[in-house]
């Protein structure tokens, strides 16, 4: 008979924004899971219950969607002008693969608070009461993030009155200033990797008609790839439940998908998008309507500015993912892309966009000089809570 003893970890289970994940410090992890590799990621495979053929991660702390598979890692950072380095994993569901291609927005915040509550960040940084601006290197994209954290009694201020469509609950507001985001690793390119703010793609007859698809293809936050609703068939108004119950829709999105990450560099072969699922992200934007929000708001066209929906591991995002709000904001402040387009034409350096749970407000940094387009940050606010401290534990042959 098999047995293996279970080994307990100490971990945080965190809200960050519009997800939730499982937060460790580095030093916390078991010796093997401590580097890059299999033992880890098999580690966070079984701690989240994947891969689940049954799509419901019952036997671990996943929840069953891309919003809330999520392992972050948290150590104190030997870089100048830094207090942490931030590592995040977009944990599979039904895949046997952790995806670390690329961050997540959201938890970024949660990584800001975390930091604190961890005594990662020395302790002569943190105001008795005021703002601590967390110093964070998001090792996975290489680029800085600023979170500003709230402070009370020397301590980090969960509860509050702002509030972030897609949570149900008012907490305190963090800002997040992401620092020259577009990504310029070898394998991503500049802010546009084809140097247009729009291209033609071609795409099989089977998924647009004519075969030729306008899109955005932007490094920002994180790979992304626009595309008009009405170059699909819809209106950007679509819900959760439209776009997720058609199998047959969410297959186009995917061909299209590793068509964009193929024109982008981010792949070889149409195929490496299977084990690259993270990114790049697909979205598609209209111009601003009525439509009624996930909680049954009524949300009027004059207070968006346009309209996006965005996939997350094969399915429409409940809100909007962090990172993608920063391409949206990116995008918007840029003449000429789809999104600025979908805003009206010119470019923003902030915008309003209406998302499945609402509405989120959003602004970037722009300029062209020498006639090649730079952003040097995007800014967002969102909250984070800690939901439950302790330990996790897994079956300790998992890894």
């Amino acid at each position: 008979m098999h047995f293996a003893p279970q080994i307990r970890i100490p971990a945080t289970y965190m809200r960050g924004g519009t997800s939730k994940g499982v937060f460790f410090r580095l030093e916390d992890l078991p010796g093997r899971a401590q580097v890059p590799g299999a033992a880890r990621d098999h580690l966070f495979l079984r701690l989240m219950g994947s891969p689940d053929p049954y799509g419901k991660q019952t036997d671990g702390m996943g929840g069953a969607t891309s919003s809330t598979s999520k392992c972050v890692i948290l150590s104190r950072s030997a870089r100048p002008d830094h207090d942490v380095d931030y590592l995040y994993g977009q944990v599979s569901i039904d895949g046997a693969f952790v995806d670390w291609s690329g961050n997540c927005g959201n938890l970024t915040t949660a990584a800001g608070a975390f930091a604190l509550h961890a005594g990662l960040v020395e302790r002569s940084r943190v105001p008795l009461d005021g703002v601590c601006v967390v110093r964070l290197w998001q090792a996975n994209i290489g680029k800085t993030i600023l979170v500003h954290v709230p402070i009370r009694g020397g301590q980090v201020q969960e509860t509050g009155d702002f509030e972030l469509d897609g949570v149900t609950f008012p907490a305190a507001e963090i800002v997040l200033e992401f620092l020259d985001p577009a990504e310029e690793g070898e394998d991503s390119g500049a802010l546009f990797p084809t140097g247009h703010p729009v291209d033609v793609l071609d795409v099989p007859e089977s998924l647009v008609a004519g075969g030729k698809l306008p899109a955005t293809l932007i490094n920002a936050g994180i790979p992304t790839l626009f595309v008009n609703a009405a170059d699909l068939g819809y209106r950007g108004t679509e819900t959760q439940g439209e776009i997720n119950g058609d199998g047959a829709a969410l297959a186009r999105f995917e061909a299209l998908r590793a068509i964009g990450a193929l024109r982008m560099g981010l792949i070889d072969t149409l195929d490496g998008a299977v084990k690259r699922q993270h990114t790049p992200k697909i979205a598609f934007v209209a111009p601003p309507a009525d439509y009624t929000a996930s909680s049954g708001r009524v949300i009027r066209a004059g207070e968006v500015d346009l309209l996006v929906r965005a996939l997350s591991m094969g399915k429409l995002h409940h809100a909007m993912m962090g990172t993608a709000s920063v391409a949206i904001a990116t995008a918007a402040a840029i003449p000429g892309t789809l999104v600025a387009q979908a805003a009206g034409e010119r470019g923003r350096s902030a915008v309003r966009f209406g998302h499945p749970s609402g509405i989120l407000r959003v602004g970037a940094e722009a300029r062209l000089e020498e006639g090649r387009w730079s952003v040097t940050k995007a800014v967002m606010s969102r909250s984070a809570r800690i939901l439950m401290e302790g330990w996790v534990r897994v079956p300790g042959d998992c890894f």
